[in-house]
């Protein structure tokens, strides 16, 4: 497929901040003026506690899994080489496939982007406590554009929660409204940068000074909740988490949506495609 037009210029000689182009909500806006508004949505209670405890069996499972922790799929901590994530989560796993078309959470993804959806990328994330690093600050997007070759903004995010997020043990943090401008980063794009990237952050990653600006404009919303609460986010939202140096473990599920109507194409600043088992190239609709 030819490469469309680039509205979002990233990895160039000097960073620049471009205006979004594209709706933020694609579908029926009743009841979702907030997530228009700020970028994100979160839903106190998405799952009981009976259905967390599934979830979390499952999560537990997969990561005292040797063999899914040899996996090319599972990223682990650089130092004490606990596992931080495991990426296609919902094709590992009939439990998490269950979730992702569970029509709580697929169906809300229609109705933010306005047309059938499929997983881009799914992924549970692990944050034991005393250490588990956390993940500075970028926009998706940006890395989803540039890396895997999606061309327009009509993506979105839930992140459930499967244990407790306090506001010390490394939750998510948001910067409002931060979804309503595009920053493309400096510096070209390594080949294979995602072995790197996913353990720790180096290309598309913001300034300094660009980031100031954002926080000053927007200030910066960190997400707390108990198990079972989700946040989704859209996918241009400037966001980060710290460090995980409490007792309290903090894990979660990842699933990431994309329109039918948006597959994705060529990268637009990276030499080479992302695995499939990061930027899908399967753009079957979730049924």
């Amino acid at each position: 497929m030819a490469t469309a037009v680039d509205l979002y210029p990233s990895r160039g000689a000097s960073e620049v901040m471009t205006p979004r182009q594209d709706p933020v909500l694609w579908g029926d806006p009743a009841g979702l003026e907030s997530f228009e508004r700020d970028g994100f949505l979160v839903q106190p209670e998405l799952l009981a506690d009976h259905e967390v405890d599934v979830y979390r069996r499952e999560l537990d499972r997969l990561v005292a899994d040797p063999a899914v922790r040899a996996d090319d799929r599972s990223v682990v901590e650089p130092g004490s080489g606990a596992v931080r994530s495991v990426f296609e989560v919902h094709r590992m796993s009939e439990v998490f496939a269950g979730l992702v078309r569970d029509e709580r959470v697929v169906g809300l993804a229609r109705r933010i982007l306005g047309s059938d959806v499929y997983v881009h990328q799914s992924r549970i994330n692990v944050k034991p406590g005393f250490g588990a690093s956390g993940f500075y600050w970028h926009s998706d997007f940006e890395t989803w554009h540039a890396e895997d070759g999606l061309p327009r903004m009509r993506t979105v995010s839930v992140s459930i929660a499967l244990t407790e997020n306090h506001d010390t043990n490394g939750g998510l943090m948001i910067m409002p409204g931060s979804h309503r401008t595009f920053l493309g980063c400096e510096g070209a794009t390594p080949k294979d940068n995602y072995k790197r990237s996913l353990q720790m952050q180096d290309a598309g990653t913001p300034s300094d000074e660009a980031l100031t600006k954002l926080a000053d404009a927007h200030g910066i919303r960190l997400f707390t909740g108990r198990a079972g609460s989700a946040t989704w986010f859209d996918c241009n939202c400037m966001h980060g988490s710290g460090d995980n140096i409490t007792p309290f473990p903090r894990s979660n599920v990842f699933i990431v949506f994309n329109s039918v109507e948006n597959e994705a194409r060529e990268p637009f600043a990276a030499p080479v495609r992302r695995p499939e088992f990061i930027g899908a190239r399967d753009f079957t609709p979730v049924r």
